[in-house]
């Protein structure tokens, strides 16, 4: 079967007869295009066919597209809310750990006055303990010095003793 163009309708001469065309050619003919013809709305329905499910499938890529498109959307703004949570989450961490640095560090600095008051305190014990030994040291050398009699009588009993001693 050959294709039919339009062009080859437009030029297909018929040879003559006595009373007009050749019935013979235009019946050939007129079989030949109504298969042309036939085969054309054969092809013309699959097409269409075609096109009907080309459709379809475009309808649904472009479903597909705005369910992703959607998605990438809803996505996004969980990956934004989760990274203001997140950013919130950190800043209240950062501020807590703040507050426990600063409260150990007011902790440390009532340490340093307590250690620094007990020893003041040490100290001033140890200034009156010095006064009192000195006082008390002080006093002892003042007895040692003094002249005791009952020590100068034991010494002069003594020396007369060691001169009997001698004269015997």
């Amino acid at each position: 079967m050959t294709a039919v163009s339009k062009i080859d309708l437009l030029n297909k001469q018929f040879s003559r007869r006595m009373f007009g065309y050749s019935r013979m050619e235009v019946d050939q003919f007129m079989l030949e295009l109504a298969e042309v013809l036939g085969d054309a709305a054969d092809s013309q329905k699959a097409l269409r066919r075609k096109i009907k499910q080309l459709e379809q499938a475009v309808k649904e890529y472009r479903q597909r597209d705005e369910t992703l498109r959607d998605t990438l959307m809803s996505t996004q703004k969980m990956v934004d809310d989760l990274k203001v949570a997140a950013g919130k989450e950190a800043q209240l961490i950062i501020d807590e750990a703040r507050a426990k640095a600063d409260a150990m560090v007011q902790k440390g600095h009532n340490r340093v006055a307590q250690v620094h008051e007990e020893i003041e305190g040490l100290k001033r014990q140890r200034a009156r303990f010095e006064i009192q030994l000195k006082g008390l040291l002080k006093s002892h050398l003042e007895m040692l010095e003094t002249d005791d009699p009952e020590k100068e009588m034991v010494e002069a009993l003594e020396s007369k003793v060691k001169y009997l001693k001698k004269v015997d």
